[in-house]
């Protein structure tokens, strides 16, 4: 058994996905309203000193877990067929921590994790760090003339905010927009659909776009202390001109705003990539560096 290490709270141990075990969550992060998710200012403490405090005590957790990632991570698994880059092959580390409490994944993400289903991977592919770990502070974002027309085209949808959850409705929908996509990376069986999107160790949740009481679009959103990620959106393949899935990142935003979260995370950016190129158009954005360093990302790469 690995060793473990005490992180934000809660024991952080790694271990391979064949030897899971499950263990309670830890408890809510010193300093954050574990309901709403905002900075908990203390009688004479602004919320802006609040904020500021948090994001350092996040910051000292994220140190902890790289160090304790690069002392016992387990080797990146074999190579496969990169997803991104044509005539590439990709390699994961793959980790499964354990007890996964408040701020752990939003550190992972800072290390460049991202999650897929239960289990957290980073890429560690040889000659190849493209994909980037990409957020939008989202105090500063302003929507250009292009997203301020999707918000208007859509000012007729009606959006549910809600827990993360499948269904029949869901799932048909799911199977349109991958029958849409001709990629062949999925196969839009209900247990892909479900240990993909909702098979999640975290608080998840999800924006449900009705027209008409119609459901034309879902996007999953994992919820952090002090961030939101947008896990996959799917939607109605028939109506392109709507831009539902720039839409659910624009309303992903501004529900950080809503909850005071400072940053919306969107995931990996892959400059040759056009499918994953696209998230630097959500300005400003900062863009995870080879070092470990958010450095704003000044000009959209790629084709």
């Amino acid at each position: 058994m690995l060793p473990e290490r005490r992180v934000g709270g809660g024991a952080l141990r790694l271990v391979s996905v064949e030897r899971r075990k499950e263990t309670p969550g830890a408890a809510a992060a010193a300093g954050v309203e574990p309901g709403a998710g905002r900075t908990h200012a203390p009688p004479g403490v602004s919320p802006a000193a609040a904020l500021e405090g948090a994001l350092q005590r996040h910051a000292a957790r994220t140190r902890s877990v790289a160090r304790l990632l690069e002392a016992h991570a387990p080797p990146p698994g074999q190579p496969t067929r990169c997803p991104y880059l044509g005539g590439r092959e990709a390699r994961n580390e793959t980790i499964l921590p354990v007890p996964l409490g408040p701020g752990i994944y939003h550190s992972l993400m800072d290390l460049n994790f991202r999650r897929a289903g239960p289990v957290f991977f980073r890429p560690h592919c040889e000659g190849c760090r493209e994909c980037r770990m990409i957020r939008v502070p989202v105090d500063r974002f302003r929507p250009d003339r292009s997203q301020r027309r999707c918000l208007k085209r859509n000012a007729d949808l009606e959006v549910e905010v809600g827990p993360a959850s499948p269904g029949r409705e869901r799932l048909e929908l799911y199977r349109r927009y991958l029958a849409a996509r001709h990629d062949g990376q999925m196969t839009g069986s209900e247990e892909e659909f479900e240990s993909f999107l909702y098979a999640s160790p975290l608080r998840s949740e999800q924006l449900s776009f009705r027209l008409g009481g119609r459901l034309v679009a879902v996007g999953v959103l994992d919820v952090e202390p002090l961030a939101l990620s947008c896990v996959y959106c799917y939607y109605d393949p028939a109506l392109p001109a709507r831009s539902l899935g720039v839409l659910n990142v624009l309303r992903s935003i501004e529900e950080c705003r809503r909850r005071g979260r400072p940053y919306l995370y969107l995931g990996f950016y892959v400059a040759g990539s056009r499918a994953m190129s696209y998230k630097g158009g959500y300005r400003p954005c900062e863009l995870l560096s080879e070092s470990g360093e958010w450095t704003r990302l000044e000009r959209r790469q790629g084709p």
